[in-house]
């Protein structure tokens, strides 16, 4: 309770709200709430997804055993006999994967240490742009790109080993790796330009180049950002559909050869969506088990990036 009582007979300051500041705290709460309820709105959208996984996932490995789905080599689910071994297409998602990593982070954190150290405002002002640019292309125009253009002039030309298919999962990683570029510049630059200037003016006062502050100094304190935006692009191109469908094709293999047709997870789905699978039937449900064992492995490396990140984190004041 506020006392109203005067000291020493001067007459005591109201200490009431007043309109406006009765307002500013209505509007105060209401920003709350409002905040409140797209955090409750996020959370229950995913647990409506994975609700929505589970269900029919949970009837298919009803008709279809864990041991055929995790113990056979063999993917042809819409297919009679059908087949329903998961790790062919599992495969093509890692291939798809790992190359696309192979060629996204090193061009990306060369763009975002370039940005970062070396750029001036005025080649900044023009690269940022492009980036995004990159960025907003569909993906279905870079999946044409690929199959039109990076697998007749460069896989089937320079790929030495074994033979190259006109649907080759080589060409898919390669624009799939070019289409998550921006995403690792970005998110790495971001981080590089948060490490306090304070560090870099340090390592100068030593005696140290250039580079040597980007490379020892500066990239090591952005470690966790960076860390974070290659989980991030390695998430974004498991979940790669189109460009995987149109330039890796649709035959799952089991193969050693990146520049073979191969087919990812995310391919799977896509392909078997637009099918003629009727709702309740086993080829059905067979893209919600897919779907789910897709999400727990994005899960588990969004888990890797956060403990990742709060293991090199570090907090500068």
């Amino acid at each position: 309770m506020v006392s109203t009582s005067s000291v020493g007979g001067v007459a005591p300051v109201g200490l009431r709200a007043t309109g406006a500041t009765r307002r500013r705290l209505l509007v105060q709460r209401l920003v709350r709430a409002l905040f409140g309820m797209a955090a409750a709105l996020t959370v229950g959208i995913t647990v409506l997804i994975v609700v929505s996984l589970v269900l029919p996932a949970i009837q298919f490995f009803q008709e279809v055993s864990l041991g055929e789905f995790f113990g056979s080599t063999t993917w042809a689910p819409l297919f009679k006999p059908a087949r329903f071994g998961v790790w062919p297409i599992v495969a093509g998602t890692v291939w798809v994967m790992v190359i696309s990593l192979l060629v996204s982070i090193p061009f990306g954190l060369g763009v975002a240490v370039y940005l970062s150290e070396y750029a001036n405002r005025r080649v900044r002002a023009i690269i940022k742009p492009i980036l995004e640019i990159l960025a907003g292309i569909p993906t279905v125009v870079l999946g044409f790109f690929a199959l039109f253009f990076v697998t007749p002039e460069l896989v089937a030309r320079f790929w030495p080993v074994g033979n190259v298919s006109t649907f080759s999962g080589l060409s898919a990683g390669i624009v799939v790796g070019v289409m998550i570029i921006p995403t690792v510049a970005s998110l790495a630059e971001d981080a590089m330009t948060s490490v306090p200037r304070g560090l870099r003016e340090g390592g100068y006062a030593l005696g140290a180049t250039r580079r040597e502050v980007a490379t020892s100094i500066v990239f090591p304190a952005a470690l966790s950002g960076i860390v974070a935006a290659i989980v991030l692009a390695g998430s974004r191109a498991i979940g790669e559909t189109t460009i995987v469908l149109i330039a890796a094709g649709s035959k799952p293999s089991l193969t050693w050869n990146p520049a073979e047709q191969m087919q990812s997870m995310a391919s799977f789905i896509g392909f078997a969506g637009i099918g003629d699978q009727s709702t309740g039937s086993t080829g059905y449900l067979t893209i919600f088990a897919v779907g789910l064992f897709l999400f727990a492995i994005t899960l588990v490396l969004n888990v890797i990036s956060i403990r990742a990140v709060r293991r090199f984190r570090q907090v500068y004041e």
